[in-house]
């Protein structure tokens, strides 16, 4: 059965490529190597930012190109890196977080709440909200509402404030996974357990085994049940 292939726009070039494909394999179908920018292909990553258009649409659209199926006649650009700058910052340092961000961050006061970052999201999160939580204080919900935040830097592409978005909220994550949220029980018991070498001479017998000795054990591991 013949394929049915479909027009595409690659940085201006147009090609035709097999209808069903994934933006990441109709690049690679037409002749790209991804040598950088390609990351997990699973969509966990934010390395595939991509952006294009399609014909009689004003409208910018986003997404992954591991995830995102082409469309006939879309004009695509594909960003592997956005020049975000990253803050510097100890964590042990602070002692006046609410102060902390608006030193590492300054930016964050300039959010005019314009929501273009919510247009971006291929996630479909809203960075507007989180770095809104930030401002406030209240850290718990940024932590909450930026957990699936896959740092591919399309809301700082729109941002009209030029906010890094994802910097900010994962800034807050770090410090309020560290400093406020409790320390499960278990993970400290056994990161003493590991730390009092408890694990060495399993770990070193695992070292000595073959790779076919490895392969044998891992096919008859016991599987969590769900």
């Amino acid at each position: 059965m013949n394929e049915q292939l479909v027009p595409i726009y690659v940085m201006g070039k147009k090609y035709d490529v097999p209808e069903g494909l994934t933006i990441m394999k109709a690049m690679e179908w037409i002749g790209y190597k991804y040598i950088r920018g390609c990351g997990c292909r699973g969509g966990f990553c934010g390395a595939c930012s991509t952006v294009y258009r399609m014909p009689g649409d004003y409208k910018l659209q986003v997404g992954l190109a591991c995830q995102t199926t082409i469309t006939s006649s879309m004009y695509l650009t594909q960003i592997p890196s956005y020049p975000n700058p990253k803050a510097a910052y100890d964590l042990n340092k602070i002692e006046n977080p609410a102060k902390a961000i608006l030193e590492v961050f300054p930016e964050i006061a300039k959010c005019v709440g314009c929501g273009a970052c919510v247009k971006a999201c291929p996630q479909k999160l809203r960075p507007i909200d989180y770095v809104a939580a930030a401002l406030r204080g209240d850290w718990e919900q940024t932590a909450e509402m930026s957990f699936d935040c896959i740092m591919c830097g399309l809301c700082a592409s729109r941002c009209t404030g030029e906010l890094v978005p994802y910097n900010i909220a994962l800034f807050v994550r770090r410090y309020f996974s560290k400093v406020v949220r409790p320390k499960p029980e278990h993970l400290i018991n056994r990161n003493r357990d590991i730390r009092n070498g408890q694990y060495d001479l399993a770990v070193k017998a695992l070292a000595e085994k073959s790779a076919e000795e490895l392969k044998k054990l891992y096919d008859q591991r016991q599987f969590e049940k769900i």
